[in-house]
């Protein structure tokens, strides 16, 4: 039986939860408090969620509305589900939009009120570094860039990121992954002259396009390949060149002389022309053989420093020469796999070495960070280790070092020195152990010794500083950071803001960009897309690399300048090079350089018009509505949406050679005739037809695959009507609240490592509302986040799991 509602009574609330309350302040609360809530379930829901009907598997009947929080995991779906209008459904009985906003207003009310009383941060699970943060900590730390995807496995993700604290378990596989890095790591940035040749690969995409100028390579060179390449010792290291061929493995372009360069450090090792007449004709004699002899002559055999170094590979270009007209350029649509023609171009680079190696003899950045002392005799070695060893460890294990800690290091290093003779073997490996100390490799927050289970506390200076950096550069605290945490100083609301501040400032924010958003937009999955290359002949990898750099750049001009989040949808403005530029069909954009430039077209505006975001939503041959529409769901309105259920069949593609094929929405339009299928695809599909004007790899269009025209109309689950991309970028932008809620979401899972669970709706809202106070500008957000309760407080577990916490991490 449903019971009356619950009334609030201003007067007496605590000011703590009175400003909980929505943003509206007391129109709110009178709004909620006059709002009957036992008549808006029976007027719109108790027709379906019943006892006997069960919809959704809710009753809700069986719901106290005289205590709202006793449900609250119920009400915040209740809440989410009226937000977007998504229930009632359509087709049945609906309220007006002052029903809507009434209901989820006392709600919100309720929900809130008993949140600022009963705040519940939780408790996410044992963080482990994940691979990239651990890559992070090693190019701060030690000065040292890893590949660290050659040595550790990809990590699991959970609620759309890979750095959720319950998921990161560490396998047997995972830990001789940790241990092969630190070995690796500590004998590289020390210079152990011990070091093993080995042989390290630099692909070079088939899918680009060579035949022009590369940003980044030398001006007046064309086409080839830069990398960053760490020699880890003074020694003779041997460089490999292989070159795009056919089919049968003749280097194409051979017609004609090319200069080919190999530079270190812009300083050129070799210059030798390849092609000509006796090239070309050796390769129609034999193919393999000219192969092997032109990859033999551009090889490169040179002692080099020790140090990271930058290693060119490219062609001199030509200029004015009317032989190299009659070359088709090699671009996608041109290219066959069994022609000669086209220009050489770089498929692969090797590196190998070092070969008869010795100690640096020349500091590099990394022995830079490490040795900050040198001993001048033997009896001065223990002090000096012990200062090399406890500064490393010191930001290492984010906090100060203890006398066992140092006990532990210096055994170690006097295991080191009597194994390799010498000072700089100890401190090689004093520094192996320092990165496979579980105080490096995990972040345990321990609960205080006399908490009670489920106990709320205070995180400790130090934990709050590697939660604060962690979340916004994907590594360790600072120098800084961890002496006011020593201090307890980040305490003080005004020190922990200026410290945020300071934070977003730093490049090493740019994490955000590249994990945060790679994750939340899937820009990460630019990699892994291949367009079928006969329907879109014109994706390269110039145009992959374009998407991302261009959606990246912007989402960094939103962080950089602190505009409001909302721009992320209603930018006016993109960055783009001559390549995109060209794709996008934008005039008067020339070189590689990526420029900030305005649209003139509405639909290009924010990221609902990056070809990143229609490339990673597209199947290889077509575009998906269903894909782009639950994109736009899950990731820009916040909604959930189920997995489709097992016995649902594919979409019905149109066969090659039918005379009469049916259009995207006709061939969906079939496909929802089928129960099971239609409440998602009533949602899902109106947002995908708007953004059907791009095609799959986000060029404008009037045409779909077929040749059919495109009807982009469609009408939202709340009733409004839409048309195109820039109808449905304004429908949203017209109820901005869900949007931003949905961005702090997003942003507060990451931060926090875990799922955001129902206890966590009160905080959203509340930092939706502070962020609003400032025009929901993106540090605005950050800030509010970092202030909550969640990101500053934890829930203590039992001895039971504390003891399997602590356990795991040794």
């Amino acid at each position: 039986m449903i019971k009356r509602p619950f009334n609030i009574t201003i007067p007496s609330l605590s000011l703590l939860a009175l400003c909980a309350l929505p943003f509206a302040g007391l129109n709110a609360a009178q709004q909620s408090a006059d709002h009957n809530t036992e008549d808006f379930l029976q007027s719109y829901c108790l027709e379906c969620h019943n006892l006997d009907d069960w919809a959704g598997t809710l009753d809700m009947e069986l719901l106290d509305l005289e205590n709202i929080p006793v449900d609250a995991e119920v009400w915040e779906k209740v809440i989410s589900k009226l937000e977007g209008a998504y229930m009632p459904p359509a087709g049945q009985p609906r309220p007006d939009q002052a029903g809507y906003d009434g209901m989820i207003a006392h709600l919100e009310s309720e929900l809130d009120s008993h949140g600022a009383s009963n705040p519940d941060p939780g408790r996410p699970g044992l963080y482990r570094l994940n691979r990239t943060e651990y890559a992070s900590v090693i190019r701060d730390l030690l000065d040292y860039r890893l590949e660290i995807e050659d040595i550790l496995p990809p990590d699991n993700s959970s609620y759309g990121f890979d750095n959720i604290a319950d998921i990161m378990s560490m396998s047997s596989t995972l830990l001789e992954g940790y241990l092969a890095a630190a070995d690796r790591v500590s004998a590289i940035v020390v210079g152990d002259p011990d070091f093993a040749p080995e042989e390290a690969h630099y692909p070079v995409s088939n899918a680009l396009s060579q035949d022009e100028y590369l940003e980044g390579l030398p001006l007046g060179t064309r086409g080839g390949t830069q990398v960053e390449h760490h020699f880890p010792l003074d020694a003779l290291y041997e460089i490999n060149s292989r070159f795009v061929g056919n089919s049968v493995d003749a280097i194409r372009g051979l017609q004609f002389p090319h200069q080919y360069e190999v530079a270190i450090d812009g300083k050129r090792v070799k210059l030798v022309t390849i092609g000509g007449n006796a090239d070309y004709n050796l390769m129609m004699e034999n193919s393999a053989a000219s192969k092997l002899e032109i990859e033999a002559r551009t090889q490169v055999l040179i002692p080099v420093t020790a140090g990271t170094h930058k290693v060119t590979l490219t062609f001199i270009e030509k200029t004015g020469a009317l032989a190299l007209d009659q070359l088709q350029p090699y671009e996608r649509e041109n290219f066959d796999p069994v022609a000669l023609g086209g220009m050489p171009s770089l498929f692969h680079v090797t590196i190998r070495g070092p070969f008869n190696g010795e100690a640096p003899s020349q500091t590099t950045a990394s022995r830079a960070a490490i040795f900050s002392c040198t001993p001048e005799r033997l009896s001065r070695e223990g002090r000096c280790a012990q200062e090399i060893l406890s500064g490393l460890a010191r930001q290492a294990y984010r906090r100060p070092v203890n006398d066992a800690d140092i006990d532990t290091l210096m055994e170690f290093f006097r295991l080191g020195r009597e194994a390799k003779g010498t000072f700089d073997g100890g401190i090689q490996m004093g520094v192996r152990r320092i990165l496979m100390s579980p105080d490096f490799l995990f972040r345990l927050e321990k609960d205080p010794e006399d908490a009670m289970p489920d106990e709320i506390f205070t995180l400790s200076g130090l934990e709050l500083a590697s939660r604060l950096s962690f979340f916004l550069w994907s590594s360790v605290p600072d120098d800084e950071l961890i002496q006011l945490a020593s201090r307890n100083r980040l305490g003080d609301p005004d020190i922990l803001e200026n410290q945020v501040t300071r934070m977003l400032a730093d490049e090493r924010s740019r994490a955000l960009v590249d994990n945060f958003a790679g994750q939340w937009l899937h820009l990460r999955n630019l990699d892994s897309v291949n367009p079928d290359g006969l329907v879109y002949p014109n994706f390269d990898e110039n145009l992959r690399q374009a998407f991302l750099l261009e959606t990246s750049q912007f989402f960094n001009s939103i962080m950089a300048e602190d505009r409001p989040v909302t721009e992320l949808l209603t930018a006016n403005y993109t960055f783009v090079n001559e390549r995109l530029a060209r794709h996008y069909g934008i005039d008067g954009i020339k070189g590689d350089d990526f420029q900030r430039v305005e649209h003139s077209d509405p639909n290009r505006y924010g990221i609902l018009g990056h070809g990143s975001i229609h490339t990673v939503t597209s199947f290889p041959h077509r575009t998906s509505p269903v894909v782009r529409g639950k994109w736009v769901m899950e990731n820009i309105l916040g909604a959930e949406v189920p997995a489709p259920p097992d016995d649902v069949p594919a979409l019905e593609e149109n066969a090659a050679d039918a005379i009469d094929k049916l259009s995207m929405r006709e061939r969906l339009a079939n496909h929802r005739d089928n129960p099971a299928c239609n409440s998602c695809h009533s949602m899902l599909d109106p947002i995908g037809f708007a953004m059907e004007r791009f095609d799959g790899i986000g060029r404008y269009r009037e045409l779909d695959e077929g040749g059919l025209p495109i009807d982009s109309s469609g009408i939202l689950s709340d009733g409004t009507p839409i048309d195109g991309p820039q109808g449905l970028r304004q429908a949203i932008v017209d109820k901005p609240e869900i949007f931003i809620k949905t961005f702090t979401s997003k942003m507060l899972t990451y931060a926090l490592g875990r799922g955001l669970e129902h206890y966590d709706g009160p905080t959203v809202r509340q930092i939706v509302r502070e962020a609003g106070k400032a025009d929901y500008r993106f540090s605005a957000v950050v800030q509010e986040i970092v202030k909550s309760v969640p990101f500053q407080m934890k829930r203590a577990g039992d001895s039971e799991t504390n003891g399997i916490e602590i356990a795991k991490a040794d």
